[in-house]
């Protein structure tokens, strides 16, 4: 039926873990990886502490490992994580929700915080479109910083509404995990928290 409509966050719903930190691990090694976290970890703990926002808090991180990256030599990477690395991150009872509202012909997005550059190669590939952060870059390289706001919250409400009309659906499903979901649940009235865990 074409007025259904589901949405699916990624990380930890999809996913088993955060793929921002898996994303540095493909491209940058483990031992980079934990080196920039041990730089990293005070940030952190006031990150924890709710004394540095979300969005701060990934702009940091991705300024920390990225920037100056050329942005194709960077897309290139996430294509290559998604095809070899992804795949033994995603929960099968997630899998088969993203088929069974396929094949039932509903229309699926992937609403995400993560960056869309290592999710919508993934999620175009079974032919979902993905709404998530956008990368800034200048000059053709990453900058760190992130081109408008974080896509959580009230954030992925607005990204959706900005991608479709929301009265022109009788049936809305909503998965997520996370307190950054709850506006998005707020939207169905089919919600699902961390129904695939």
């Amino acid at each position: 039926m074409k007025n259904v409509i589901a949405f699916f966050d990624f990380d930890g719903t999809i996913t088993r873990k955060d793929t921002l930190f898996e994303i540095i691990r493909f491209q940058k090694g483990a031992t980079a990886l934990y080196a920039g976290m041990a730089v990293l970890s005070p940030l952190l703990v006031l990150f924890k502490l709710k004394a540095i926002s979300n969005q701060r808090m990934k702009e940091i991180v991705l300024t920390f490992f990225f920037r100056n990256t050329p942005h194709d030599e960077f897309q290139r990477q996430c294509t290559a994580f998604c095809r070899e690395r992804l795949p033994a991150l995603l929960r099968p009872k997630a899998l088969n929700a993203l088929a069974w509202h396929k094949a039932e012909g509903h229309i699926v997005y992937i609403v995400t915080a993560s960056a869309e550059n290592w999710v919508a190669p993934w999620s175009n590939s079974l032919g979902i479109p993905c709404l998530g952060s956008r990368l800034a870059v200048n000059d053709g390289r990453i900058t760190g910083l992130l081109h408008g706001r974080n896509c959580n919250g009230d954030e992925k409400v607005c990204r959706i509404k900005e991608a479709v009309h929301l009265t022109t659906f009788h049936t809305i499903y909503a998965y997520g995990d996370s307190s950054g979901d709850k506006e998005m649940l707020a939207l169905a009235q089919h919600k699902a928290y961390r129904a695939f865990e």
